[in-house]
């Protein structure tokens, strides 16, 4: 069993930053495929980005050279960085962790309670 926390989002303004962070309990964290997904209303929860055990990494293209995932296993805790940010970023943010690389949310085994982030133009 694994429990996500993230960390609280916030209201940026557009170009501004953001940092999220989610850490991790139980000892298998660096087993795991951790990633970002979020929802915007009225929309689908999408893929953001991944970071497979080996530190490879995945992005979506609607975020591809503006955020940034980063994972520390010695503190069982992922990152997103988020730089640029666009108001069609806002949504609310979700930790997942999973067994493998994919974009489809229902392979993701666990999943944080999700924080907001909300840009304003």
């Amino acid at each position: 069993q694994v429990q996500l926390v993230e960390s609280e989002g916030g209201l940026v303004q557009a170009g501004g930053s953001l940092r999220l962070s989610c850490a991790a309990s139980g000892r298998t964290f660096s087993s795991y495929v951790m990633g970002w997904f979020r929802q915007a209303p009225g929309k689908e929860r999408e893929f953001v980005t991944c970071i497979e055990r080996s530190g490879s990494l995945y992005y979506a293209d609607s975020v591809k050279g503006r955020f940034t995932i980063s994972r520390d296993n010695a503190k069982n805790t992922v990152y997103l960085q988020m730089n640029s940010l666009k108001p069609e970023d806002t949504a609310v943010y979700y930790c997942v962790a999973g067994p493998k690389r994919t974009v489809v949310a229902a392979a993701y085994d666990y999943w944080g309670q999700g924080t907001q982030v909300t840009v304003s133009s």
